[in-house]
């Protein structure tokens, strides 16, 4: 949107009386001409065929909302929507012989042009002359696919819409302008037509190249039998690609080949009409009147500059631009200008719109909901489509830190700047600063911690308070200890009283309070068995015999001569020998 404040200038189109004259603004050498060929100031022999259909077809944009098209009194505008006539779904009625919608004599040469019966056996809308069916196939699967002219296919869309937009009715016959309001202007319309037909206008040529030779457009290297188009005005030797005959301006497919040259360049004929006279926007005429009205960098018929929506005059007067547009003041405020949320007026083009999420505001109405303060260039949130500075916000509605009960604050308007730090655990939340250790109160910040409770305790202090140590060394358990006689124990201090080996896993047992492997354990303190000698330890449930302070394990119980086992039976002693009943009589 802009708003112009609207001292709008005149300028004055030289209208120019002598031919001679009209050469230089043509970019045309005088000498070149041939004057007297030229039908200047006669009556327009010259019949143009145009059978556009555009009353009450559809609108490409607004689709069902417009009810058709119909033409506004004076604007190339559909009066229901306001969208341009070339947004509508207009059609040329019949077949388009592009000489008949110049006005220009059809060629007398059948190898300069195709007839519409031929045309449609090809499959196309049309086809450039002088060419055979394997040729024509050639040429168009040169061409962009969606411009190919096909019968029934988007190109033949495409071409309607370049005839309509390239070769507009207006720029062709008097007939179809309404601006030309008195003898001078229809003069001045007919030297440029008789100018443009006769000196810059022409159709290109389609043929084989006859040497290796180079696209004028894009410089690519064409071989020796390559179709290629041929422009004379340019000379005998230029020639193109198929898809690269363009305008140099709109850079489209010049529709039929139909090409106007200025400074040796292409243009189609809208725009090299316009780099000869200003067209007017607003009802896409050429202007030449003596006087017209510049404004936004275009030029208009004197009384076109008008509001889009009501046609009034703005010449001299404040307008705003939407959307290319210019709106008189009224118009505006009634169409587009938003509504305050605030004080629900409209807002003005005098006033700054202040929006948020399709919501507006005056820039004096933008205020914090719970303190009134402007916020206006400063951060703010909504809230229950409310908004409200981040003070208040914070206040009402930011989460709690669960040690402070104050809120969580956030750094508002500043994306790149992170807000305060938030701690969370077991459904609570924290401030950095307020999550701390319960033993020394510390922060604790990005470090370790142990819960204890509904509390947590960092680590030294976990060690120090609250942790198990070693019955052996007094360090601190942290993983793998042992528990013996409810004593904790590293596992690698829990070791053997006498040997020193780590007990944990292996079999031990315990004397005086201090534990020993088995093995020390027989070797110091278990009986010895009279026969073996080896000790007596009672691991895995061994059973041993004793008789008078005399000891065997229960397999070493046996007669000294037979070695039956004496286990449960009568048994003799001789001499410290264990005697079975038998042998001890023999």
């Amino acid at each position: 949107m802009a708003d112009i404040d609207g001292t709008v200038m005149e300028g004055t189109a030289e209208i120019v009386e002598n031919v001679s004259d009209c050469f230089q603004s043509l970019g045309i050498e005088a000498d070149s001409v041939d004057i007297n060929s030229l039908r200047i100031g006669e009556e327009d022999e010259r019949e143009i065929v145009v059978q556009e259909v555009d009353e009450g077809q559809s609108c490409l944009v607004c689709g069902d909302r417009c009810s058709g098209f119909r033409q506004h009194k004076w604007r190339s505008t559909c009066h229901t929507c306001k969208c341009p006539r070339d947004a509508h779904d207009i059609y040329n009625e019949n077949f388009v012989n592009v000489r008949d919608r110049l006005g220009w004599k059809r060629e007398d040469d059948p190898n300069s042009q195709v007839t519409k019966d031929q045309t449609i056996k090809e499959g196309y809308t049309w086809v450039p002359p002088g060419l055979s069916s394997e040729q024509i196939q050639d040429y168009m699967d040169q061409l962009p696919n969606n411009k190919i002219p096909a019968i029934g296919s988007p190109g033949e869309r495409y071409r309607d819409l370049q005839l309509i937009r390239q070769l507009p009715k207006q720029d062709l016959a008097v007939t179809y302008n309404n601006m030309l309001a008195n003898a001078m202007e229809k003069k001045e319309y007919k030297i440029f037509q008789e100018l443009r037909d006769n000196i810059a206008m022409d159709i290109g040529l389609v043929k084989e190249t006859p040497v290796l030779t180079m696209c004028y457009l894009c410089k690519g290297e064409m071989e020796e039998g390559d179709l290629a188009v041929y422009a004379s005005k340019m000379g005998q030797d230029i020639c193109w690609h198929p898809a690269c005959f363009v305008c140099v301006q709109c850079e489209e497919l010049l529709v039929d080949l139909v090409y106007c040259l200025h400074s040796k360049k292409l243009y189609c004929q809208r725009h090299y009409a316009e780099l000869i006279r200003p067209r007017c926007p607003a009802c896409d005429e050429l202007i030449f009147s003596g006087e017209y009205t510049k404004a936004m960098e275009q030029n208009y018929h004197k009384d076109h500059l008008a509001c889009h929506n009501c046609d009034k005059k703005l010449i001299a007067c404040r307008y705003i631009l939407k959307e290319e547009n210019p709106y008189c003041i009224p118009c505006y405020q009634e169409q587009f200008a938003h509504n305050c949320e605030e004080c629900k007026k409209p807002i003005g083009p005098d006033y700054k719109d202040l929006s948020y999420k399709e919501r507006h505001w005056h820039e004096f109405c933008f205020k914090c909901f719970e303190c009134q303060k402007s916020l206006v260039d400063q951060p703010f949130a909504p809230k229950n489509e409310n908004i409200f500075c981040s003070e208040c916000h914070d206040d009402k509605f930011a989460a709690r830190c669960d040690g402070c009960e104050k809120p969580f604050r956030g750094v508002f308007g500043h994306p790149e700047v992170a807000g305060m730090k938030k701690f969370e655990y077991r459904g609570k939340q924290w401030h950095e600063e307020c999550f701390c250790c319960m033993v020394c109160k510390e922060p604790i910040k990005n470090k370790s911690f142990i819960p204890r409770d509904q509390d947590v305790v960092c680590v030294p202090c976990y060690e120090d308070q609250f942790a198990q140590k070693c019955s052996k060394c007094s360090g601190v358990i942290n993983k793998g200890g042992v528990a013996y006689k409810n004593q904790p124990w590293h596992k690698e201090c829990f070791t053997c009283s006498n040997c020193s080996m780590e007990l944990a896993k292996e079999k031990f047992t315990s004397r005086d309070e201090k534990p020993y492997c088995a093995a020390c354990y027989g070797d110091l303190f278990a009986k010895k068995c009279c026969r073996c000698c080896n000790a007596i330890t009672g691991f895995g449930g061994t059973k041993f015999i004793s008789f008078e302070d005399r000891n065997w394990h229960s397999d070493c119980f046996v007669c000294s001569k037979c070695e039956a086992s004496m286990v449960g039976r009568g048994f003799l002693m001789n001499e410290g020998s264990v005697l079975c009943p038998d042998c001890g009589r023999s």
